[in-house]
């Protein structure tokens, strides 16, 4: 039996493609990203709001159509919006508490358990906390809001 192998190193091109090294992140290109973010910050209220109308919506759609597998659905991908937007908007918070809400709604198979009390608590801390303006968990009663409901969710979730 002949014992003899030959190893083949494929050549790395991936550098090529990419355009070269990887030297370091672009300082200017984060301060133009930045300048263009704060350019646009004026808008982020209203656009935070249209994201709050649309959770409005889709809790609305529950509480006519039922909590069924297609408006739970609707539900989950209002607050992963949020969960990814409310930092951007400049409130962290919404971000903390919509987390909190996919939580309870992350798993499709068991989506359908969730408590609607539970899922109506985030609604209205989130709507609560944009409306009195607390952006972060560093006012107490942001921090009392998220830490409540991550407690209840994970009570749930036990």
């Amino acid at each position: 039996m002949n014992k003899s192998a030959q190893v083949i190193q494929p050549p790395n091109t991936l550098r090529q493609k990419v355009g070269g090294g990887f030297g370091g992140i672009d300082a200017g290109a984060i301060a133009k990203a930045e300048e263009a973010l704060a350019a646009m910050a004026d808008q982020f209220g209203a656009w935070l709001q249209d994201e709050l109308d649309k959770m409005d919506a889709a809790w609305a759609a529950i509480q006519a159509e039922g909590y069924t597998t297609a408006t739970a659905e609707g539900l989950y991908f209002r607050a992963h919006d949020l969960k990814g937007l409310g930092g951007t908007y400049q409130y962290p918070l919404v971000t903390r508490l919509a987390g909190s809400m996919c939580r309870l709604l992350d798993n499709a198979e068991q989506r359908m358990e969730a408590p609607l009390p539970l899922l109506q608590a985030h609604i209205q801390a989130i709507k609560a906390v944009v409306r009195d303006k607390i952006q972060t968990d560093d006012h107490p009663v942001g921090r009392t809001l998220a830490e409540e409901l991550e407690g209840q969710v994970a009570a749930f979730k036990a």
